[in-house]
């Protein structure tokens, strides 16, 4: 994974669930970081002491407020919470921890803004979306929340991303039933451009290289297991003018193989299981979840709350180093392009 680069503000990361894994790995995160890039955790003190206390761990936390310094070798947390840590369970999630875990996220947001400026991007530990529904939240998940939040309506894509593999999703949580009729030449082309455009400023390719993968087997086979291909993908990829070398569409069972061979730096996948299949395969452990069309950088942990093993010490930290020394990288490659 990249290698973190330092910024002038901290990186903010969100607690996520109070009662899922995500107070965890921010723990096991900073028990085990050996660079000091600056990073402070939007959550809740007193969640933070405890879990720390119940999983052995002795970091130093401190409180942050905005504009504070952060100290190598310290936790420092902006708190926007005081849930009672003591009578929480694991796994269990209340109307109180659920709308803890939203008044995160519109922390970071607000500490990003132009009207603050406090922290360079924000890191995302992961949410429950039965709790998103369970307080009337209107959001599906992170993603529609984080867009309504910065303002923007509607051209805004999830990419999978690793050193390895890079996909983005043309349609992402719909039932396979429905994807073929919500495929427009339109989508898939604004997908492509999006996906050019990111792997250009974000990641610093002059001239990527996106592959696009067919819906059916085979890539239709000319017709014969289905015409999306012809009737909308390659139009799609007809149709892109920019800097990026754009084919496609190719079989979706050697797409993804390809990539991982080198010869693309991303993939734009129909949806949500034809990308992250390949995907999980390649990068389970360090995936990482970056949001396209904010205008904050926003990066994600590619995994659930984990209910089922919460509070036990056997989550993995690795996707959440990973998703912060990629919003890092982010954040330095926007500022290069923005100085040049």
């Amino acid at each position: 994974m990249m290698k973190n680069i330092e910024s002038d503000l901290p990186l903010g990361v969100t607690m996520g669930c109070p009662v899922g894994i995500g107070p965890e790995i921010i723990l096991k995160y900073f028990h085990d970081r050996k660079d000091h890039s600056p990073v402070v955790v939007i959550g809740d003190l007193g969640v933070f002491e405890h879990v720390a206390a119940e999983l052995e761990y002795n970091p130093t936390i401190v409180s942050w407020l905005p504009g504070d310094p952060v100290r190598p070798g310290t936790l420092p947390i902006y708190s926007v919470s005081d849930l009672p840590a003591q009578n929480l369970r694991w796994g269990k999630p209340t109307l109180e921890t659920s709308r803890a875990m939203v008044a995160c996220i519109e922390q970071a947001v607000q500490l990003i803004g132009k009207k603050q400026k406090h922290l360079a991007g924000m890191c995302t530990c992961p949410i429950s979306k039965i709790s998103l529904k369970q307080i009337g939240s209107p959001y599906p998940g992170h993603t529609e929340m984080l867009a309504a939040l910065t303002g923007i309506k509607k051209r805004f894509r999830m990419m999978m991303a690793g050193d390895r593999l890079k996909v983005v999703l043309v349609t992402i949580h719909e039932p396979l039933a429905r994807v073929s009729s919500l495929l427009s030449t339109n989508e898939i082309l604004d997908c492509i451009e999006m996906t050019a455009k990111t792997l250009q400023r974000d990641f610093g390719l002059a001239s990527p290289k996106i592959g696009v993968a067919g819906l059916n087997p085979h890539s239709g086979e000319n017709g014969m297991f289905g015409h999306e291909e012809e009737d909308l993908i390659a139009p799609a990829i007809a149709e892109y003018t920019g800097p990026a070398t754009v084919s496609g569409p190719w079989p979706p069972d050697t797409v993804f193989h390809r990539a991982v061979s080198g010869d693309f730096d991303g993939v734009v996948a129909m949806y949500h299981d034809q990308g992250l299949i390949p995907f999980k395969l390649v990068h389970f452990h360090d995936g990482v979840n970056v949001t396209l069309g904010l205008p904050i950088v926003r990066t994600s942990v590619d995994h659930g709350t984990a209910y089922a093993i919460a509070g036990r010490g056997l989550a993995q930290s690795t996707s959440l180093e990973s998703a912060i020394n990629m919003a890092f990288a982010i954040i330095a490659n926007r500022t290069r392009r923005s100085i040049s």
